[in-house]
């Protein structure tokens, strides 16, 4: 009974860390994508979104050469 329990508990504490991490990595991804100064390399695209989590308008640039995207408020 003993080792369900340290089993369970360790269960725990691993999908806590986890789900910090994934949390961590996620934002920084977000944050590396938007900004004030677009990168140099990167192309004005006609996509315009709209930010779901503020109601931002967001126009998109694109790098030819990696294939990344770049959000730009307008």
């Amino acid at each position: 009974m003993g080792e369900l329990f340290n089993f369970y508990a360790f269960g725990q504490i691993g999908i806590i860390v986890l789900a910090i991490a994934a949390f961590i990595i996620w934002d920084k991804r977000y944050r590396k994508n938007h900004g004030a100064a677009i990168p140099p390399g990167f192309e004005k695209t006609d996509e315009v979104t709209l930010d779901p989590t503020d109601g931002r308008k967001l126009r998109v640039y694109y790098n030819s050469s990696t294939g990344e995207r770049f959000y730009h408020e307008e």
